[in-house]
């Protein structure tokens, strides 16, 4: 089947295709708020209405919380399932946004037209663009090169809770040869990137008590020792002076970067220089002998998110705290294991606290790592795929945050997934006035279209 009329009828499409987005993001699909909750149902059947449209067998399945969409598309290639969400996050502050939110609209800026409105980019823009390429493969050759199965959840930005039930319990339906999800971006904007690896995360909140009540400065000070400089000592320990972290056994499940992933990732010419100067700074931390994408990308991270206790009001309180209570959470890599990465601070804390203070822990969460291995044939033809639509050759990268359903694919479904977006930098998701650029969504719809195409090859 010829690539080449399905890519001209994407760019004849285009018109509509942002049409079509643009009626999908007036939906004001917050799944984080009961009150929209209506508004997720509407999303949904928007969605099944356009993929019955395509041709699909599609159906909106109930949950306990927000409906998932649930399609499949005949084909003649390989099976393939891509994920994605409707559901957007709130959009608060609203007084910060320059246009109503939920009334997108296409606009000029300095690097051209963007698509502006909450889930322009995070993940209705993302989403569209894969559904515009099966629409175009149905219109030029009335059937597609591969067998799709469409996976849309509406609970994506308020924690997932249906999701690992649903698809334990329709595991069969979901099953496929590799999972495709669009909700990544562009290296710095540019370079189109397939990500191989996930940080997990593991975290919780410590709670240190010493006196039995707030004491007078003058009275104890010097004599009892005060809770905030015990938590900061038990801080100041988590990390020797080459940027480690010091807990027992950390880095026993931490792998070396292969070298053909080093070599592709130093070849990007990360310009962390930029990249701090855009915050306000200019001196790196974390690990001296590592570079700056290993820390960001295949290095695990121990970090304070919080640290509090005593008197925090406007003036002075010469006050010896009770209390000191502090937020830790851990970026994980490779085969580290939440559960004994939280035990092993547990049991660091409790060693570092005077034998007459006492102790208390919540909040505990954690997910581990996920790693794609790209080994699977799927990868270097998607790779390809995106080097011949982008100016720059595509990359497999590294993502410093967490994706959980990368890793519920494989753990639950048994199936690799492969991770490809076109965000930018400065899409401001779950920011006021998000947007995707225009190049972004017409580009990203003409790479799943070479995606599929290459896929579908033996």
């Amino acid at each position: 089947m010829s690539l080449t009329a399905v890519l001209a009828q994407i760019d004849k499409n285009l018109p509509a295709a942002t049409e079509r987005l643009l009626e999908l993001l007036r939906i004001p699909s917050v799944s984080t708020d009961p009150a929209y909750a209506e508004h997720c149902q509407s999303a949904a059947d928007w969605l099944v209405a356009d993929l019955e449209r395509l041709g699909a067998t599609v159906s909106k399945r109930e949950t306990p919380g927000h409906p998932m969409v649930l399609g499949h598309l005949a084909g003649e290639g390989p099976h393939l399932l891509f994920y994605g969400h409707y559901d957007v996050q709130p959009v608060d502050p609203i007084d910060l946004w320059d246009t109503d939110p939920f009334d997108p609209a296409l606009q000029d800026s300095p690097e051209g037209k963007v698509i502006r409105g909450r889930g322009a980019s995070d993940d209705k823009g993302q989403l569209m663009t894969f559904v515009e390429a099966c629409r175009a493969w149905k219109e030029v050759h009335g059937t597609l090169p591969c067998r799709i199965t469409f996976f849309f959840e509406g609970e994506e930005e308020s924690g997932s809770p249906s999701l690992i039930p649903f698809m334990q319990q329709n595991a069969a339906e979901l099953s496929a040869d590799i999972a495709l999800i669009c909700d990544t971006g562009l290296f710095e904007s540019r370079v189109p990137a397939i990500i191989t690896m996930l940080r997990g995360l593991a975290g919780l909140e410590v709670e240190i008590t010493g006196p039995q009540r707030d004491l007078h400065s003058g009275m104890y000070g010097g004599l009892v020792r005060n809770p905030l400089h015990v938590m900061a000592g038990i801080i100041a320990g988590l990390h020797d002076e080459n940027g480690r972290v010091t807990l027992e056994g950390f880095y026993d499940d931490v792998p070396e970067l292969p070298d053909e992933i080093r070599a592709q990732w130093q070849a990007l010419s990360f310009d962390h220089a930029k990249f701090l100067g855009d915050i306000g700074l200019t001196e790196q931390g974390g690990e001296v002998e590592r570079t700056p994408l290993e820390k960001l990308w295949s290095r695990p991270t121990c970090e304070v998110n919080g640290l509090w206790g005593g008197y925090t009001g406007d003036g002075s309180k010469t006050v010896l705290p009770s209390k000191a209570h502090a937020k830790f959470t851990f970026r994980l890599v490779g085969q580290q294991d939440p559960d004994k990465i939280i035990a092993a601070l547990k049991s660091y804390v409790h060693s570092a606290v005077p034998s007459d203070y006492t102790v208390s822990f919540k909040g505990e969460k954690g997910a581990p790592a996920a790693q794609m291995s790209i080994t699977h044939p799927a990868f270097e033809k998607a790779r390809k795929a995106l080097s011949d639509e982008w100016p720059d050759a595509a990359a497999y990268v590294g993502c410093g945050g967490s994706i959980p359903i990368a890793g519920f694919f494989k753990d639950i479904l048994n199936m690799d997934a492969m991770l490809i977006g076109f965000g930018k930098d400065d899409d401001q998701i779950h920011s006021p006035n998000e947007k995707y650029d225009l190049e972004s969504f017409h580009k990203g719809t003409r790479s799943w279209a070479r995606v599929l195409a290459e896929l579908s090859k033996p």
